[in-house]
């Protein structure tokens, strides 16, 4: 992949499209993550306003402190880029306290953790309102569209996905270009939904690169039976993400009236 063409592309891509929606600007929120920072950087080279937002729910003091050192080091770059702290911890805490108790403790904390992410959308979608933006997605390709490691109505609800159709490490080697911290490129990616600090690797069981491979065999028509060892497992392993995940990934079912009934 050509990395600072497609670099130069998605920003002209960005830029287009602001100007064809008719919005100021757009809404970025920054996780201290590679993704939100490659992201929010391509949005703040288009020269439109772009708002960083942060917002923290019980989050680990290294992924905050990646967070504010981003977008400092985006303000000394652009004059077009402000930012907002929007702390959730108390919201979510109250929405908690309000919800019913079930007995099965993974179901809550997986709800719970997805729960997190669509109080951000819903805080990103409000200021996207308020400043007439557009929300803008952090998801690469094999998040979006090779495991489905995303949350359906939370991080996955976006207006647009400027770097959805490259890999993670295509986000890595733009990343370099763009001028992104070496704390934040050399941090372990991480979904920060939960309090232990698992990394992605650590729910997916799999690394990034791992996935790109398993994900080119696939488009390749391989079958599990072609691979044995790690490659088996990899490959299995994105299989089964990709299958439980795809109701992410498709359209919603949508019931269509027969003409009979009609």
């Amino acid at each position: 992949m050509k990395i600072e063409k497609v670099s130069k592309h998605i920003i002209s891509w960005l830029k287009e499209y602001a100007e064809n929606a008719k919005v100021n600007g757009f809404v970025v929120g920054v996780s201290g993550g590679i993704d939100s920072a490659v992201t929010s950087t391509l949005c703040a080279s288009t020269g439109f306003p772009t708002l960083c937002v942060e917002m923290p729910i019980h989050q680990a003091e290294s992924q905050v402190s990646r967070a504010k050192e981003h977008i400092a080091q985006l303000k000394e770059r652009f004059d077009n880029v402000s930012d907002l702290k929007v702390d959730l911890t108390t919201t979510f805490e109250n929405f908690k306290n309000v919800v019913p108790v079930v007995a099965s403790s993974d179901l809550i904390a997986l709800s719970l953790a997805n729960t997190r992410a669509r109080i951000r959308m819903t805080s990103l979608y409000y200021l996207a309102g308020i400043h007439n933006s557009l929300v803008i997605g952090t998801g690469n390709k094999v998040e979006d569209f090779g495991v489905g490691f995303y949350t359906k109505y939370g991080d996955g609800g976006v207006d647009i996905s400027p770097i959805a159709d490259l890999n993670k490490t295509d986000v890595f080697e733009i990343s370099k270009i763009l001028g992104v911290l070496d704390e934040i490129i050399k941090a372990k990616p991480t979904d920060g939904l939960w309090d232990d600090g698992r990394t992605d690797e650590d729910q997916i069981g799999a690394t990034y690169k791992e996935l790109e491979w398993a994900m080119q065999q696939k488009d390749l028509n391989k079958k599990l039976i072609d691979f044995k060892g790690r490659e088996k497992e990899v490959f299995q392993i994105l299989k089964k993400f990709n299958k439980q995940n795809l109701h992410k990934m498709n359209p919603i079912p949508i019931y269509k009236v027969p003409e009979i009934l009609k």
